[in-house]
């Protein structure tokens, strides 16, 4: 296996629904920052649902894919052993598609709550940390990414208040 992907369970195959969810069709395979490739992954794919259907219909997505993802989940981490498998990236879209759905679909919108996302998804500010370590299984891999979501919406409108109001 190339060193630019990551290599499946062995009780899993690519064409499998649970790796296609968890995975967002491989996004998460990619390797270096496979949580980067899924959120990318999750606004070009969303963009045309925000667009299209408004903030209504990323919204309903957003709740699809989270509830998707938790079934995914809890069958890669079973196949796996991994509690929180890097490549496991549904989590990630399920909270950019609720980042998108609270933004207006622009592209200074979507790339300031790209940043803001990765970068509370990856700091972990309080209480994003205490519940990646309290909550377990397909609910923990989940819950703190819908958190940073929330953190990188009140970012990004702050942002766009900052620098619109000038």
């Amino acid at each position: 296996m190339s060193r630019f992907l990551t290599p499946l369970p062995k009780e899993l195959h690519f064409a499998d629904p649970v790796v296609t969810i968890a995975t967002f069709g491989g996004s998460g395979l990619l390797r270096p920052a496979p949580g980067t490739w899924g959120t990318l992954a999750a606004v070009f794919a969303g963009w045309p649902i925000a667009v299209l259907g408004g903030p209504v219909a990323m919204s309903v997505a957003a709740v699809v894919a989270f509830l998707a993802g938790l079934w995914a989940t809890e069958r890669y981490i079973e196949a796996s052993g991994n509690q929180d498998p890097s490549e496991v990236v549904i989590d990630e879209v399920a909270a950019m598609w609720l980042v998108m759905a609270a933004l207006p679909p622009t592209p200074l919108a979507y790339l300031l709550g790209f940043v803001f996302f990765r970068l509370f998804d990856i700091w972990k500010p309080w209480p994003i940390r205490g519940l990646e370590r309290r909550v377990k299984g397909e609910m923990g891999v989940m819950v703190d990414d819908m958190v940073a979501a929330i953190y990188a919406i009140i970012a990004a409108w702050v942002a766009g208040m900052a620098l619109f109001t000038v």
